[in-house]
């Protein structure tokens, strides 16, 4: 019983001995400590130098870029100085994103051989009764819509229909093509007036009505909008057979496509928990500091959706969709709607892996090429290969010293834009964070962001103070004492905007 007593109490002031520390670390975060990568770290001092120097705003999500680029690239740096390489399984670790894709798609391609194909022989007939339009006009411009800038008086209308009319009398089925080309003012007249095909509701409903009232390979008289004038014809079948067999074959797999979705999430009963605007935020605005946070997001039966989990989604897209920067402008309200898309992923995801689809070796030995390439194309842009370093040094510690200083010389020109931008994949930055100790100490960024605003006054200060006393006042700076102020030079009229602004037959998105 006393051993049994003495192991616990050891055991106890263990743990609490840890707790301490971890409790200190966290409470202090080393105070000068931004980020720490490997063995290399960036001080408080160091952040806010860069900062002020790239005269780049004081604020914290600036600061919180810049310490996960810093992170990544000295990440690289000790990488490349130490010769590590990466594992198959580490690497298709890091391409998680890729390898759920084609999962993905393989299974959606086998699931989309079951779904419904519409009978071809009643095509002629559904075309016949409009489920679909094909048609051709020709445009004269004569806008009337309320407050438009091209809108025209109606002496102008009238001027424009006398037009449209002798065109009329010239028109035909067999010639519309060439009339359109001679006398349409709108983009398809390039195309002989062909709107392509098109379901009920995508057009003006003056255009659509017009269209309606004709049999195929008839063509209207006068048609009127808030365009201008129509003279439409009403494509044959044998005229829009092609293009309507296509686009009503795609129509109905998108029908089918978006059952098929909705069964499925369905059956999965995903619930989104509520109030989670503000980590979804947190999340998007640092991805980094959220990989491991298992907060549950939403629910359903394929599984559930963490704060992790979301992060990874999150920083797999693609950089131009800038999701971030549209995530943090969002409403709150439209939230839940963005779970429910990357939960979509997710499902179809679990659906694959239930039946048991997976990447083969061409799959995989594409992927790991991807990525082995991506890490061979940013050590060489950064100058950190194995043989940059080698030629200027030789022992192990000597190659760390020499990427890490050139990685900071490299994001010292970046952040002044004195070179290009240098990315590092999101798949090269798993594997790196996860081979390499890593983090960003949430308290330096605040403290690095405080001493950067500082800097920043420091120097606004000392460029006002060293500004040229001038009897005439410098835009932004106050008169030299006892200096008469200069008149007030009137700006010139901003000169009239030409209207290029051009209606089409189409209804505005």
């Amino acid at each position: 019983m006393t051993r049994l007593r003495f192991r616990a109490t050891a055991l106890i002031a263990v743990l609490a001995l840890s707790a301490c520390a971890g409790l200190r670390d966290a409470l202090t975060a080393h105070v000068d400590l931004v980020a720490k990568a490997g063995s290399q770290e960036l001080s408080v001092k160091r952040l806010a130098e860069m900062m002020a120097a790239a005269q780049v705003p004081p604020r914290k999500d600036v600061a919180l870029a810049i310490s996960n680029l810093w992170v990544n690239y000295q990440l690289l740096a000790q990488s490349a100085a130490t010769g590590d390489t990466f594992t198959d399984a580490a690497v298709d670790e890091a391409m998680w994103a890729q390898i759920a894709q084609i999962k993905s798609k393989k299974y959606y391609d086998q699931v989309s051989k079951s779904f419904p194909h519409p009978d071809s022989s009643q095509y002629e007939a559904k075309y016949n009764a409009g489920e679909m339009l094909a048609a051709r006009h020709i445009l004269f411009m004569a806008s009337t819509a309320p407050g438009s800038p091209n809108a025209m008086k109606p002496a102008q209308v009238d001027s424009v229909r006398r037009e449209a009319e002798k065109v009329l009398k010239m028109v035909n089925a067999k010639n519309f093509a060439e009339m359109a080309k001679k006398y349409s003012k709108d983009g398809s007249a390039a195309q002989g007036g062909d709107l392509g095909v098109f379901p009920k509701g995508a057009m003006v409903p003056e255009f659509e009505k017009g269209v309606l009232a004709l049999k195929p390979g008839e063509v209207s008289g006068l048609v009127q909008s808030q365009f201008g004038f129509h003279i439409i014809e009403r494509e044959s079948w044998a005229e829009a057979k092609d293009k309507f067999t296509a686009e009503y074959a795609k129509t109905a797999m998108r029908g089918a496509d978006s059952a098929f979705m909705a069964n499925l999430e369905k059956s999965a009963n995903v619930e989104v928990k509520p109030s989670v605007a503000k980590t979804i935020k947190s999340v998007a605005e640092d991805v980094d500091a959220f990989r491991d946070d298992n907060t549950v997001i939403a629910t359903s039966r394929s599984g559930n959706l963490t704060a992790g989990r979301l992060a990874k989604w999150i920083a797999a897209f693609p950089a131009q969709m800038r999701i971030r920067e549209q995530i943090a402008s969002a409403p709150d309200s439209a939230m839940p709607y963005f779970v429910k898309n990357v939960m979509r992923n997710e499902i179809i995801l679990h659906a694959a892996d239930s039946a048991k689809i997976g990447v083969d070796s061409t799959d995989a030995a594409g992927i790991r090429n991807a990525f082995r390439s991506s890490l061979a194309n940013t050590l060489t842009a950064l100058k950190i290969t194995a043989k940059d370093l080698a030629d200027s040094a030789k022992t192990s510690s000597e190659r760390e010293r020499l990427a890490a200083s050139r990685v900071e010389a490299y994001l010292d020109k970046l952040l002044k834009n004195q070179t290009q931008f240098v990315d590092v994949s999101e798949p090269v930055a798993i594997a790196l964070r996860k081979k390499f100790d890593a983090r960003v100490v949430q308290a330096g960024i605040d403290r690095a962001v405080t001493e950067s605003g500082k800097l920043k006054a420091a120097a606004d200060s000392a460029k006002a103070a060293n500004l040229p006393k001038s009897v005439v006042p410098i835009p932004g700076a106050a008169a030299a004492p006892g200096a008469a102020a200069a008149p007030a030079t009137p700006a010139p009229a901003p000169a009239a905007k030409a209207d290029t602004a051009k209606p089409t037959a189409k209804k505005p998105n």
